[in-house]
């Protein structure tokens, strides 16, 4: 990315490469000429999202699609590398159900990515912040959203080259497109695993109440932390509920904590989201379950692999008794309760320090500015839900 990144920006014209393979659609260099003709001179009325890496605008290009355009603020080394490490992995994916690259632009002041802009933006705008009150998720598009993201992440651990492992899957790192379609986005914390190796160690990145709990306490990187991450996410789904509460004195239950005596009594119908009004498979919700028991297993061995995951929720793989797993959903609580009792709901960031960074609330393309850390569902009182969505025009 050298030489050719270090000049895009200062230049009148925008060069052109490839993605992936011969098949794979082309991205572009951005001028800064360009980007900011696209976002109306990066205008605040453009602006769909604000945080401590600098702020999200919707434009339009010149050729008449929208985009967003994730403006870095800070230029420094963290920085830098985040910015290099998602252009690098955006560069190297290409698959129907992950955020691609659509360009960008960097020069000696500026550091931009440009996507496609995602009109439904994310599925934490839709299950805890600004469209939760509508109800466009219904169960079909819930479903439809778990094979889609389960079909990315198959990609990434087993088809890219090397396999990439994400490290940040959360409801706010699904982006859905004009028909609801899933994206799997923001590759800042990914990491690329070589062939041959089973697992890597490295500082903890992440969103709290998604963390593995070998990773989140050691460290520890493999394929096997996306999995746990993903079975949070599955229960997220099922259930509309943030993967951590704050109760009303204080405490806090963790959705794992939640859900466990409800599997373990076979109650599974009253896991589901009362905001669906019981429209739901009940097969569809016992695969589900299932397999988010097994996902989110303490020992990461025990855990299925993505691919496996995919399998049971389309039905391809037998599903048991969810109930049978429900004991896994305590040990793994109880590692989570240990985990995240005292650390006041803080983000685990890539300092020994315990910084974090401010981020959107709704992921790449979020509407709300939050407070400190990368709190997602305002624990610190940002709150979200009555927020009004940043206005543009196109």
């Amino acid at each position: 990315m050298g030489s050719s990144m270090s000049s895009c920006c200062g230049e009148e014209t925008a060069g052109e490469g490839f993605v992936g393979g011969t098949e794979c659609s082309p991205w572009r260099l951005f001028s800064y000429k360009e980007l900011h003709a696209a976002t109306s001179g990066f205008s605040e009325g453009y602006m769909l999202g604000e945080g401590g890496f600098g702020s999200v605008y919707w434009g339009k290009s010149a050729d008449g699609h929208q985009i967003a355009v994730k403006k870095l603020k800070a230029m420094n080394s963290k920085a830098e590398m985040e910015f290099a490490v998602e252009v690098e992995i955006l560069g190297r994916v290409r698959h129907k159900n992950l955020l691609g690259l659509r360009g960008y632009c960097a020069g000696e002041q500026n550091r931009m990515i440009v996507y496609d802009y995602m009109p439904n933006l994310s599925l934490l705008s839709h299950l805890h912040g600004q469209f939760a009150d509508d109800m466009r998720l219904d169960w079909k598009k819930r479903i439809d959203v778990i094979i889609g993201s389960a079909e990315g992440l198959v990609y990434l651990h087993d088809e890219a080259k090397p396999n990439i492992v994400h490290r940040d899957i959360k409801a706010s790192n699904v982006l859905l497109d004009a028909d609801f379609s899933p994206l799997v986005a923001d590759f800042g914390f990914a990491k690329l695993i070589p062939d041959g190796v089973s697992h890597m160690t490295t500082r903890v990145k992440g969103t709290l109440g998604y963390l593995a709990p070998e990773y989140a306490m050691w460290g520890k990187v493999s394929h096997s932390c996306d999995v746990y991450s993903f079975g949070i996410l599955l229960l997220e789904l099922v259930s509309g509920r943030k993967p951590i509460e704050r109760l009303a004195g204080g405490g806090k239950l963790t959705i794992t904590e939640w859900a466990n005596p409800l599997i373990s009594a076979g109650r599974l119908p009253d896991l589901v989201d009362p905001r669906l009004r019981g429209h739901f498979d009940n097969a569809e919700l016992w695969r589900v379950v299932h397999v988010a028991t097994r996902a989110v297993q303490t020992e990461p061995d025990r855990r299925p692999s993505m691919r496996e995951v995919l399998a049971v929720v389309t039905g391809t793989a037998p599903a048991a008794d969810p109930a049978r797993n429900a004991k896994l959903l305590s040990a793994s609580a109880a590692a989570a309760a240990v985990k995240y009792g005292d650390e006041d709901e803080e983000e685990k960031s890539s300092s020994p320090e315990g910084e974090g960074e401010s981020r959107t609330v709704y992921g790449v393309f979020g509407t709300m500015e939050v407070q400190k850390m990368r709190d997602d569902y305002g624990l610190h009182g940002a709150g979200g839900r009555n927020r009004p969505r940043t206005a543009f025009r196109g």
